[in-house]
């Protein structure tokens, strides 16, 4: 067999090995440089969305307090109890359009926790159906419910879990036309596993649609009125917190106008830890406290003072961080609720002020705040607060707050 002999130089060999090398050099920065630029993108993104939430947060506390504070004057005039059952119906939904936007951010990003602990299926059902109550009311639609007679107990995240379904519920009743019938029904399945499955008489979903339909900011067409639109991510963090309950979620429909029926499987432990079942407790009473309120925002600071004044407490405002100071410095307060963002003096740095003080006994201080962002609420709980809130909080939340620290006396 004759032998072929390569023609090329070793000089030549090494020319081209050289310039292999550079090529590939280059194409290794350049993809350096392009996932350097992806992480930059997503850090932006992540900073504006929280500082849109911020923003957002804090002309929507003043808006859910002064809400409810029209619920208890509503004898009034005849139409107040209607004009403040819009603006609670209107809150609730920009604050759950705020919720999905950042949990969006959150999903991106890997920073969703769960906090897992056994839990009662029926009792996840439950809250479930009670976020989305209004929705299948307006649309005069019928909610059946088929559960195994047998209590079904999970291992997971009682808040995400119950947002997984109210969030198959809406949109069952969102694409489904009134006075239909929507059912939530459970099996157990052989292999260890619960199915739970919403199923709906609604607009179903088109064949070319359903692998698409778990995917980020997808949706199926709308009327142009978007009634009760959305941002197409409900379904996307369905997915992602149904995996990360190591369960699955899937989709069947028949197509256009057929309806159509998700559901979700998760597994069921062998052995769980003993719920606590026992009844729940009657709500704290708390006693009357002196308040020192510091926040910028004027309608915050002023509904905040008219509602916890309306609870029996004695309240004083200032509207930024050094008046705050002053204020606090003349002694006297059980509590300081004090905004984060602050002008003067943020919220952190007048708790190390007040601290420096020496107060005796020094006053609870609750931070009330439109950043939800982990770091923040470390660093609150670096500098001393003894509780954080985020915006918008309702007073029952703020009452029982205060209540835990400032219980009513009983008499003897």
């Amino acid at each position: 067999m004759p032998i072929v002999k390569n023609s090329e130089l070793p000089d030549d060999l090494v020319r081209k090995l050289r310039e292999a090398n550079r090529n590939l050099v280059i194409a290794s920065l350049r993809a350096q440089d392009l996932q350097d630029q992806a992480e930059a993108s997503v850090q932006r993104q992540t900073e504006f969305l929280s500082m849109l939430a911020h923003e957002l947060r804090n002309p929507l506390a003043p808006i859910a307090m002064a809400s409810e504070m029209l619920e208890k004057i509503t004898s009034s005039h005849p139409q107040l109890p209607h004009s403040q059952q819009i603006i609670t119906r209107q809150v609730s939904h920009m604050k759950r359009l705020l919720e999905d936007l950042l949990d969006a951010s959150r999903i991106s990003s890997g920073k969703i926790t769960l906090q897992k602990a056994p839990l009662l299926l029926a009792d996840m059902v439950h809250d479930a159906v009670e976020l989305s109550e209004h929705s299948l009311t307006k649309r005069h639609q019928q909610l059946v419910i088929d559960l195994p007679l047998r209590p079904v107990v999970l291992n997971g995240d009682a808040v995400r879990l119950s947002q997984v379904f109210s969030n198959l519920l809406l949109n069952a009743s969102k694409y489904s036309p009134p006075h239909k019938s929507i059912v939530l029904s459970a099996r157990h399945l052989a292999n260890g596993t619960v199915a739970i499955s919403v199923k709906d008489e609604g607009v179903g979903i088109a064949a070319d649609m359903q692998p698409l339909i778990f995917d980020l900011f997808t949706q199926v067409p709308r009327t142009l009125d978007r009634s009760d639109g959305g941002l197409g991510i409900g379904l996307s963090m369905v997915r992602t917190l149904v995996e990360m309950h190591d369960g699955a979620v899937q989709v069947r429909s028949q197509g256009l106008n057929c309806g159509s029926e998700f559901t979700v499987v998760l597994p069921v432990p062998t052995a769980v830890l003993a719920l606590g079942a026992g009844p729940a407790l009657p709500r704290q009473a708390a006693r009357s406290c002196r308040i020192l309120i510091v926040e910028d925002n004027v309608d915050a600071n002023q509904t905040l003072n008219f509602c916890l004044a309306h609870e029996g407490h004695s309240v004083a405002s200032a509207y930024n961080g050094p008046d705050g100071l002053a204020m606090a410095q003349k002694g006297g307060y059980d509590i300081v609720v004090t905004d984060i963002g602050l002008p003067g003096m943020n919220g952190y740095e007048l708790l190390r002020q007040v601290q420096l003080l020496g107060l005796v006994p020094a006053p609870y201080c609750i931070a009330m705040t439109g950043y939800d962002q982990p770091g923040f609420q470390a660093h609150a709980d670096e500098v001393g607060f003894d509780s954080y809130l985020v915006k918008p909080v309702s007073m029952e939340t703020l009452q029982d707050v205060i209540s835990k620290a400032f219980p009513a006396e009983t008499p003897a």
